[in-house]
């Protein structure tokens, strides 16, 4: 039996691409520790995992940057204040067989791998770049010269260094990682096929979530979900809009709505819920169509659950993967800052309606199944434990 240490930054979107993987490899005899903050303590503990509190200077509060131009050399800031202090969090702990911890941002899993010489897996919940594709080409655009960026830059150089890193280039790529799982299926990534030899795409696990999630629709009406997140959905103005333009339709609104207060939103028809957060997977199960920021985890729940998407992206990232689902004929996207009832009641109507829209959502399904989820990302981290395998 293996210690695996696995390591997520403050952010469902990165801590529930990782509960399948710890439950499959706990599921096999391993075990399994698990360090995010406290309140993923219960989702970690349903793994099976035993959860190891973890210190965040990231807050929320609808302060999220956006991830281009000034936001974006933000970002790498508050990234660097988190290595710090997570980071230090954990540098005394007894060295596990192996490290698993989310590549996008969890880098305090990289300096550990690398202080305790074991073995590190990057697990990628979202789009990857290489040299034929990257989200800096069409997305997130800043200035790479700009002063502010430098410095930044210089200041993660000389942490790593402080910690032992004498290839800082090699760390701030992470190409020190024995592996790197990602969790959508390789279909969905933009140049998917170029990444072959350096990515496994083992596509999203949701079994464990799924198990504990329960909703029930009231009526026959066909279900319409509408979730902007949980960083950047602070947008009572677009809520309110949807509610509005909802009354007598013949559909039941389901809208997670976040921080924002429902008295915001005005009276409700009677065919309208709203609730700081719903059991997104619970609902999808019902779900026609899904309304979504395009973030990917919600954006592989939807498919998995072969609901099409309208997309209503917030940030970058999100406008890369609203992009891709067009592009894939998996659904709509639409622009939030323009997008009217009329206009989002049309897109949700024609692609709750289209028989191509759902012929690339079996299609997709499929390619998710056959990604292997959970149990393929536990099989290649095995694998590595019978490795010698070197590290950064």
């Amino acid at each position: 039996m293996a210690h695996i240490a696995f390591f997520a930054p403050n952010g469902p979107g990165h801590v529930n691409p990782l509960l399948g993987t710890a439950a499959e490899l706990v599921r096999r005899g391993h075990r399994v520790t698990f360090a995010a903050p406290e309140e993923f303590a219960a989702r970690v503990t349903e793994t099976g995992a035993e959860h190891v509190p973890t210190p965040t200077t990231w807050r929320g509060g609808g302060d999220a940057p956006q991830m281009h131009g000034r936001g974006f050399v933000r970002a790498v800031g508050l990234l660097l204040e988190e290595i710090r202090v997570v980071h230090a969090s954990q540098v005394d702990r007894q060295a596990p067989d192996l490290v698993v911890h989310d590549g996008t941002l969890a880098w305090w899993g990289r300096l550990l791998a690398h202080r305790w010489q074991v073995p590190a897996v990057e697990n990628w919940p979202n789009l990857v770049s290489n040299e034929h594709w990257g989200m800096h080409q069409e997305y997130t655009k800043f200035n790479p010269m700009s002063p502010r960026f430098l410095l930044t830059l210089f200041r993660m150089a000389r942490f790593a260094r402080a910690q032992g890193v004498t290839d800082v280039a090699g760390f701030l790529r992470g190409s020190g990682a024995a592996l790197r799982l990602v969790t959508l299926p390789r279909a969905f990534q933009y140049e998917g096929d170029t990444f072959a030899d350096t990515h496994l795409f083992v596509g999203p696990d949701l079994t464990a979530r799924a198990a504990r999630q329960h909703w029930t629709p009231p009526t026959d009406d066909p279900v319409l979900l509408v979730s902007l997140g949980t960083a950047y959905n602070d947008r009572p103005d677009l809520y309110r809009e949807i509610a509005r333009s909802a009354a007598g339709r013949p559909w039941h609104v389901v809208m997670a709505i976040g921080g924002t207060d429902p008295a915001d939103l005005g009276e409700l028809a009677p065919n309208v819920e709203v609730h700081a957060q719903v059991p997104q997977l619970a609902v999808l199960r019902h779900a026609t169509v899904f309304v979504t920021h395009a973030g990917m985890g919600g954006t592989m729940e939807g498919l998995a659950h072969e609901v099409p998407l309208v997309a209503l992206p917030q940030m970058a990232e999100q406008r890369a993967n609203a992009d891709r689902v067009a592009e894939l004929g998996l659904g709509r996207a639409l622009d939030p800052d323009t997008v009217d009832a009329a206009t989002l009641w049309a897109a949700v109507e024609e692609v709750a309606h289209d028989p191509a829209v759902r012929e690339r959502l079996g299609w997709m399904r499929e390619q998710i199944t056959e990604a292997g989820g959970a149990v393929a990302a536990a099989d290649a981290v095995e694998g590595l434990l019978t490795q010698d395998t070197p590290t950064l």
